[in-house]
């Protein structure tokens, strides 16, 4: 899966900061404890979670549809603003990591000297080597200073993918970012996110349908001890594809 570019979080349990009520896990079910790992060259991030007291690996993956990245592009810009905002008001050099937002949410209410605001106060007080939580709307992001300076830079990190198959192929997408871990003897939680207005996965589409049925139930026989779960979620919930099953 690449390269996984890590920032140890594994002291912050992302729940006390209300991480649970994003639009990444609102339709999920319950965790005890998550915590932020890093996120590889593909843009998948991983988490350690906590679920009914087994330990998982957690793969998420924010993504929208193709005609519809000019909302996502729109987003970023006004994220990526307030990060440069900020930046002229602080000491020291940040990464500002993204790890969620409702984009058609914040197209039409985002104020980007808010979270200016929020940024310089949270920044202002962490120490070299110290990660925080920012939260503003439905965003959700952590903040790592990682030297002091008598300047103030913020570098600013996202990930979300752009889908630029036909919806038949998601099933595609599955297979690929479920590769390194068919054979792994931990739990394994696949978590897709589509974040399109119009969302990807369609239950009347037959063609794509199939093909996903297919790369499910080919988990099944290659898994050593624990089945992969794979969850996409949208605008109308979250599915759990093994089961078939609405959350």
């Amino acid at each position: 899966m690449g390269i996984l570019l890590k920032m140890y979080t594994k002291h912050m349990n992302l729940i006390d900061f209300g991480f649970q009520n994003s639009n990444l896990f609102q339709h999920m079910p319950l965790f005890d404890e998550i915590s932020y790992v890093g996120h590889n060259e593909e843009k998948v991030r991983q988490y350690k979670a906590i679920h009914e007291d087994q330990t998982c690996n957690l793969l998420a993956l924010n993504f929208i549809r193709n005609d519809e990245k000019i909302l996502w592009d729109a987003v970023e810009d006004f994220v990526k603003r307030s990060t440069i905002n900020a930046a002229s008001s602080v000491r020291g050099v940040y990464i500002f990591d993204l790890l969620t937002i409702d984009i058609h949410k914040e197209i039409k209410t985002f104020k980007h000297a808010e979270l200016t605001t929020v940024i310089i106060n949270v920044a202002s007080k962490l120490a070299p080597g110290e990660i925080k939580m920012i939260k503003y709307s439905s965003v959700y992001a952590l903040i790592h200073k990682t030297v002091a300076s008598d300047w103030g830079k913020i570098t600013f990190k996202t990930a979300v993918d752009v889908f630029k198959d036909k919806p038949d192929y998601l099933d595609i997408l599955i297979k690929q970012l479920l590769k390194d871990y068919i054979f792994s003897r931990d739990p394994v939680i696949l978590l897709l996110n589509d974040l399109s207005q119009n969302p990807i996965f369609d239950l009347q589409n037959e063609t794509q349908q199939a093909r996903i049925k297919k790369v499910i139930a080919n988990l099944i026989p290659n898994s050593i001890e624990f089945i992969p779960e794979v969850y996409i979620q949208d605008k109308n919930g979250a599915r759990e594809l093994l089961s078939g099953s609405k959350l």
